[in-house]
């Protein structure tokens, strides 16, 4: 029987990922990010996961850890987390045994956002063809629920950061017509959730960033 991992993890917290965080004291999700090989920076943004949970936790009642934990692609410690990140800017590589892995995982009710840094996007998508073969990343129109769940982008995804001056554009990875990977390209995303000192981004603009990172957590677990 397929077991969802994200129900079990759930069950076994003893609590609901949208209940207000003063009923969960002490039972805390944790958001992973990804480690991989190939030499791309996949560490970068090292602010971005501490405040997205905090903006998550402050409106939309999560009870998430401001820690976030690294986790390697290989690692059976993927499974413990509830929501994992990727980034960089350059290569990235899967084993066979990785992509084996991170298929399990998402395959047992997991869920990947890639948020490609500038730079990253030919790497991810063969990295990713490994993981998924039978798949391939489709674009969401603006009319997708991930773009109106708490907050309404009815343009679809926020621009962060110029780069190529490319349009936006979100892709999805599906199974069994649920999404296992959310893929955010020419937006910059994670920059948007750095520390404002980071980037010097104006404030309406790391707002918008983060209320969309708040949409793709709460559609993730909705599901």
């Amino acid at each position: 029987m397929k077991i969802r991992l994200l129900l079990l993890l759930l069950t076994l917290a003893g609590l609901s990922a949208f209940t207000p965080a003063a009923e969960n004291e002490g039972a805390k999700l944790k958001m992973g990010l990804l480690k991989y090989n190939g030499g791309g920076d996949w560490y970068s943004n090292p602010t971005s996961l501490p405040n997205l949970a905090w903006f998550c936790n402050q409106n939309l009642g999560t009870n998430f850890d401001t820690e976030f934990g690294t986790v390697e692609v290989g690692s059976a410690d993927i499974f413990n987390y509830s929501f994992l990140h990727m980034t960089g800017h350059g290569n990235v590589v899967f084993s066979d045994a990785e992509a084996e892995n991170l298929r399990n995982y998402l395959l047992a009710g997991g869920f990947l956002h890639i948020d490609d840094n500038y730079g990253m996007d030919p790497y991810v998508r063969t990295a990713m063809k490994k993981v998924f073969p039978e798949q391939e990343f489709v674009e969401l129109p603006y009319q997708h629920e991930i773009y109106h769940q708490k907050f309404e982008f009815q343009d679809g995804l926020p621009k962060v950061h110029q780069h190529d001056d490319k349009n936006p554009q979100g892709f999805a990875l599906f199974w069994e017509d649920r999404m296992v990977c959310f893929y955010t390209y020419e937006c910059d995303l994670g920059d948007g959730w750095e520390d404002q000192e980071v980037h010097n981004d104006p404030e309406e603009l790391r707002q918008k960033a983060l209320q969309m990172g708040a949409n793709i957590v709460q559609y993730a677990f909705k599901q």
